[in-house]
């Protein structure tokens, strides 16, 4: 039998493998699970666990991130006011110093619609994003692909809202939907690999036990990870903060077309970002399509299990069958069984996130409503769903530096499943929260239980409360997103197999998609005199899914270590033949 070339695969710079240093077999290949500085069982229970360090490379990364939630976000806090106010009489820009900025005029229903229909789509497309990563052209020149379209949609929404164009109700609304469906296929092929690219760049992929100012500690990949994500949200909300307040208020004085505009110059600065440090990232080169090889194991180890709801994963592993025997498609290791075992875990955690996905999608759409029946003393009503992203951004360095360290010090372990049952149930206090201000807006308001019509062909005045009384739900909602959506980016990354991070992160973003879809639903419930019920019912939802949450994965909590110290795989998924059909080709 001729010898199996078992050379391990290098990375290089540029992302792209020699060859010659692609593994052939790596059924045989004896597992990795044990290092030198490897932690006992022991010091698991006894050490203070601790952060790595966060390599600089990572911030450049976070920068890009920055520069393209500015443009999105940027763009995307227009949409409403776009879609739902009539262009202002005598106005060619939609601009309106004393009033409401508006070009359409299609009312609160469409406008909640598209805004739904435009989370659906963006968070749909990064399922073709990482594939095209993981298989074809890797996750570095994807971003650069995601860029090329996100500008050709950013430059077709400055078209749409040019002062020739915004008159023309009918084609400005084509433009619209164009630049939309498009700047949406540029998001999602972004936001399926800009995380896992940052992520990568974390050197500590394995426990392990180090003594820092005399005291023997464990440095916690998975901790490392989490402030990677916090920091990486912190960076998002800064550039969707500074996006949608700017924008906000050029779209009110100056118009539309340059509020388009301006997003589209900021994010002509990631490309140069990347491309600056190109030689210093950590590049993960794509492999084939590693789908059909999934289904295959899988069916394989489902035929061979006991039970119907319980599948027999040591069935699939190589270890497990003769050589004889071995399907030619089972190219992979026993660890790469674990790892795709780890990763659909992973998966079926993410499915309960389309509910808390419907709790925060009001702050995009009903929310920015409500506030347009308020008293806003001059603010625009979409800027004050900034407020989220202030308390982010202030609570970002509050978690990592204080609250996070402290719980870690009392021996309390926050893990990602008590963190993101905690924001089901904060997205739940976030829309109580909502349910008793539009009560209160409808009681108060000149026009009752329809405080969105028109008296004699002008909007009704609004309700006698200050606008600020947001505040509330716009930070719950904050609060939520640092403990379900960091910790399911977090979770997405940590649990995926090696070769197929952008595709599980692409399923986490995924589930924003169908709560979208799901939330055109609730469209008949998001106008007068249904507000109320449209909260009430959500925070219900939401309430109701946080425990059944609880109740389905908290044993999950008790294997965190065991799935974060898997072996690691050997197995890459290109020009890996089995041993079998190695043999047959010697025989």
């Amino acid at each position: 039998m001729a010898a199996i070339n078992n050379d391990p695969v290098v990375v290089v710079s540029d992302g792209v493998p020699s060859e010659k240093n692609i593994s052939h077999d790596v059924s045989e290949l004896p597992s990795d699970n044990d290092w030198p500085d490897k932690p006992t069982d022991e010091e698991l229970q006894t050490l203070r666990r601790v952060s790595g360090k966060i390599p600089w490379t990572m911030w450049t990364i976070a920068f890009v991130e920055l520069c393209e939630r500015f443009s999105y976000y940027g763009s995307a806090v227009l949409y409403t006011n776009f879609v739902n106010h009539p262009l202002p009489p005598g106005s060619t820009t939609g601009a309106a110093p004393d009033g409401l900025p508006g070009a359409l005029g299609m009312g609160t229903k469409a406008a909640q619609g598209i805004s739904l229909f435009n989370q659906f789509f963006a968070y749909l497309t990064p399922l073709l994003g990482a594939w095209i990563a993981d298989a074809r052209m890797g996750r570095f020149w994807t971003l650069h692909l995601a860029i090329g379209i996100s500008t050709a949609a950013h430059v077709v929404l400055v078209a749409a809202a040019s002062p020739t164009v915004i008159v023309k109700a009918d084609s400005a609304f084509a433009a619209f939907i164009i630049g939309l469906l498009t700047l949406c296929v540029g998001t999602g092929f972004f936001k399926a690999n800009v995380s896992p690219l940052l992520a990568e760049q974390n050197k500590d992929d394995r426990m392990r036990v180090e003594e820092r100012n005399g005291e023997r500690v464990i440095v916690d990949p998975a901790i490392t990870n989490s402030r990677l994500f916090l920091w990486f949200y912190f960076f998002i909300n800064v550039g969707s903060l500074s996006g949608q307040i700017s924008m906000v208020y050029v779209e009110k004085f100056r118009g539309f077309w340059l509020a388009f505009l301006i997003p589209t110059i900021l994010f002509l600065i990631a490309p140069l970002v990347l491309w600056s440090q190109h030689k210093r990232y950590k590049l993960t080169p794509p492999t084939e399509s590693l789908l059909s090889k999934l289904i295959r194991m899988y069916w394989y180890a489902r035929k061979r299990s006991k039970g119907f709801f319980k599948v027999d994963w040591e069935t699939a592993k190589p270890s497990r069958t003769t050589i004889s025997e071995r399907p030619i498609w089972m190219t992979y290791d026993d660890a790469w069984v674990d790892e795709v075992r780890r990763g659909l875990m992973a998966c079926k955690v993410f499915l309960f996130l389309p509910v808390f996905f419907l709790a925060y999608n009001q702050m995009t759409g009903n929310l920015t409503i409500q506030a347009g029946t308020m008293q806003l003393h001059g603010v625009p009503n979409d800027v004050i769903q900034n407020l989220n992203p202030i308390s982010i951004v202030i609570m970002v360095p509050l978690m990592d530096h204080v609250l996070y360290p402290a719980l870690r010090k009392f021996g309390i372990a926050f893990t990602p499943i008590k963190r993101m049952t905690a924001g089901f149930f904060m997205a739940t206090l976030a829309m109580v929260a909502s349910a008793v201000m539009q009560y209160f807006i409808y009681k108060m308001s000149p026009c009752g239980w329809y405080s969105n019509s028109t008296v004699d062909g002008a909007p009704c005045d609004p309700a006698p409360i200050n606008v600020w009384a947001q505040c509330l739900p716009y930070v719950l909602i904050g609060l939520a997103e640092i403990l379900t959506n960091v910790t399911s980016y977090e979770y997405a990354f940590s649990k995926a197999p090696e070769n197929m991070k952008s595709l599980v992160m692409a399923v986490n973003l995924f589930m924003s998609a169908i709560s979208a879809a799901i939330g055109q639903a609730f469209t008949p419930l998001s106008g007068d005199p249904l507000l109320v019920w449209n909260y009430t019912v959500i925070a219900c939802i939401a309430f109701v899914g946080g425990i059944a949450f609880w109740f389905c994965f908290n044993h999950l909590d008790t294997e965190e270590d065991k799935w974060n110290m898997l072996a690691k795989t050997h197995y890459v998924g290109r020009n890996q033949p089995t041993l079998t059909a190695a043999a047959k080709e010697e025989c």
